[in-house]
């Protein structure tokens, strides 16, 4: 039997993730412990389904409800950020780390000095803290498996361990719900509008991400993280029919990509049964139905935050972290409608400029760029309003 334990529960990943376990024959998987966000009646249904033997909330204002909900059911109940640490660290065969943000950064550590698997779905774990949570993963012996689909499609396709052999890796992208927009359309796009994602059904952080193209940005930092590539052997191709979710191009000339529907199940489960595979429920991939497979080149006048990614990756350091809370910030005052959808670039933009590439070589140094950024970035929204 398989102990597991799933942060971020509630979330997109963390539902998928529990979908894939309610399907598993019974006993293969025990549930250790989930972790929800804000909705405790969510991750007690979750709790009860799964029999897990622990639920943590992060928000503290939720604890009474929650043990209200699975009050009898013996499940232990704990709330607040401590706890959420907490439930990283304890001892589990396979973590899902799906915190999305800075609040993701240290439990996902937690779980990475267990020495076991995690799966990684949170972006920022490499993106903010690479250099720490990769140093940690070589200390525990740990194994890192990319969620993220763009992530596991390279994974799978470099299954026969050719590492040298590579010449350079492409992320894919759909485009977004803006790939044909003029920047005058984008400029008075709307939350809306910016939500409406053309393939994913995805939480609205991620979905303004892809809008924003930052999101591929994000990936493309992690991609250079996990696979140990310098920003220019990582490209990427806008591929509307989100089909492809990956490709590696070898030396000999061969490419290699991994294909199939657009559902977050299928690299879930890949990373749930690696180095096997499971069966799933999802849609299956019919090329015929689809016949037209279209790639193009991302334009940076319309989507400049992918261009900012890789000066961030290059210069190092915090560079990314700062990005990445610059980038939360913006895409929150965006939400709220107090920024307009291409302010999300200026911003982070301004800010980045400001703070550099301070060394980044503690949790602790990368927690203090974040909050640097978020200052800085909250200052540029106010001027704005």
């Amino acid at each position: 039997m398989t102990s597991v334990s799933i942060l971020g529960s509630t979330g997109s990943i963390g539902c998928s993730t529990i979908d894939l376990l309610l399907q598993a024959d019974p006993g293969q998987y025990r549930v250790r412990a989930l972790v929800g966000g804000r909705n405790a009646a969510k991750l007690a249904g979750q709790a009860l389904a799964l029999g897990a033997e622990l639920a943590v909330i992060a928000d503290p204002a939720g604890e009474a409800e929650l043990a209200g909900l699975l009050a009898g059911s013996g499940i232990a109940v704990a709330a607040g950020p401590a706890a959420v640490e907490m439930a990283g660290a304890l001892a589990a065969d396979w973590t899902m780390a799906a915190i999305t943000g800075a609040a993701g950064l240290a439990p996902t550590l937690a779980a990475i000095r267990n020495g076991k698997c995690v799966a990684l779905a949170n972006k920022e774990a490499l993106v903010c803290a690479g250099d720490v949570m990769l140093r940690a993963v070589r200390e525990a012996g740990a194994t890192l498996l990319p969620v993220d689909s763009e992530h596991n499609a390279i994974f799978q396709s470099m299954a026969d361990g050719n590492i040298r052999a590579i010449e350079k890796i492409v992320l894919t992208a759909s485009g977004g719900p803006f790939r044909l927009a003029s920047l005058e359309e984008m400029e008075c796009a709307t939350p809306e509008t910016a939500l409406r994602h053309p393939t994913w059904s995805m939480g609205a952080k991620i979905s303004i991400d892809s809008a924003t193209m930052m999101n591929k940005g994000l990936e493309l930092i992690e991609a250079s993280r996990l696979f140990d590539l310098p920003e220019t052997r990582i490209g990427v191709l806008v591929h509307p029919q989100s089909v492809i979710h990956g490709l590696v191009h070898y030396s000999d000339g061969s490419v290699l990509a991994q294909l199939g529907a657009p559902d977050m199940r299928i690299p879930i489960a890949h990373a749930l049964a690696w180095p096997r595979r499971i069966a799933t429920n999802s849609p299956r991939l019919d090329l015929a139905a689809v016949a037209r497979l279209e790639f193009f080149p991302p334009d940076p006048v319309r989507f400049p935050s992918l261009d900012l990614a890789r000066a961030a990756l290059r210069a190092g350091h915090g560079a990314p972290a700062i990005l990445s809370a610059a980038n939360e910030v913006a895409v929150e005052a965006f939400l709220r409608r107090r920024i307009g959808f291409l302010d999300i670039a200026r911003l982070v933009a301004d800010v980045l400029d400001r703070l550099g590439s301070p060394a980044a070589d503690t949790l602790e140094a990368v927690i203090l760029h974040d909050l640097a950024a978020r200052r800085l970035a909250d200052i540029w929204v106010a001027a704005k309003n």
